[in-house]
Parts: C-alpha cells; structure tokens; sequence
C-alpha cells in the first residue's frame, strides 16, 4: 500500500506538535526545577521556509537542537521535511536529518560543517515521466557572522550533484537562529 504525500506531511507535523506539545505539557508543573547541566547547554533552534508562486508551491519546517560544549565549540542534530509542488509536473516530499557541528574561532565568526540525508520521493504528473525515490546525501561547509543567537552566512554543498541533489547549486546562504 502506497503512502501518499499529504500522509507524509501530515504525519511529520503531527509528530513536530507531539514531541513540543509534550515537553510544555509535561513542564507544566507547579513545582520549579533546576534544569539538569546537560539542558542548560542544549539549545534550539530551526528553520520554516513557504515558497508561492503561479505554478510553484514549497513549504519547509525543519526543527534542530545543538548541545554547546563551550563557547567555541556546539555539536547537533535536525530533521527536515519539505513539500514540493511544480502544477502540471511534479509533487515532491523530502525528508530528512542533519548532523552538524559548529565553530567560533572568534564570537562574530562561525564555521560549520553539516551532512544531511534526504529521502526524495518524486510522483510525475506525465505518464511520460516515472516516479522515483531516492536518498540525496549533502555535506555542507560554511562560514558567516555571528550576533548574539543569529548568524547569516554561506555554505558550500561538497556532494553536489546537478542530477540528484535537492538544492538548485552547491552554494546556499543561510540564516541559523538557536536559543
């Protein structure tokens, strides 16, 4: 039995609201607690992305967490789904996780190195065209200057591949917020 995509977005939502819901419910408590050391060190953080336009539609919620060892050095894990649709062509849903480690030689400055892993499952409006699935690995190197929990920089996609990666080339800025 085929799984749709609207099943796949909606069970990544559900899945997003359960584990976040559960962690405000649960905290909910009348009691104050000391955070453990661990937590304390533990930050979130993440990205959304809505794309529109006459024929194109993308959405992308991609949650992630670093654990920050000091201050100059973070390591972390996310997930990501993003669903793609081109009217009269192509549906798309891509999901995935990210490993990601995160230096500031310097406060203003980051570098990071981040591999993602991404499921893409592609369903062709022509019959001329065949469906496919397939894993679409990255490995991203980048830079950027840091304020305070935002940085905006560069990276550089090292596995790109104009045939299968899901970016449209290997350079990409970004915008990363954790708190």
């Amino acid at each position: 039995m085929a799984i749709s995509t609207a099943s796949y977005i909606k069970s990544f939502v559900m899945l997003f609201l359960i584990v976040f819901t559960t962690n405000t419910v649960f905290a909910q408590d009348n009691q104050p607690k000391q955070k453990s050391e661990f937590w304390k060190k533990v930050r979130f953080g993440g990205g959304i992305g809505l794309s529109t336009g006459s024929n194109v539609f993308s959405a992308t919620l991609a949650p992630s967490a670093i654990y920050q060892f000091n201050e100059t050095v973070a390591l972390g894990i996310g997930l990501n789904g993003t669903y793609f649709r081109q009217k009269n062509l192509v549906k798309s849903t891509i999901i995935g996780g990210s490993l990601i480690g995160l230096v500031n030689p310097i406060r203003d400055i980051q570098l990071s190195a981040e591999f993602e892993q991404n499921n893409v499952s592609r369903n062709f409006d022509s019959p001329l065209l065949l469906d496919d699935s397939y894993w679409s690995p990255a490995l991203f190197i980048g830079a950027g200057y840091r304020t305070r929990n935002i940085t905006l920089g560069v990276r550089y996609d090292v596995l790109f591949d104009d045939n299968r990666s899901i970016y449209a080339n290997a350079w990409a800025p970004f915008v990363r917020v954790y708190f």
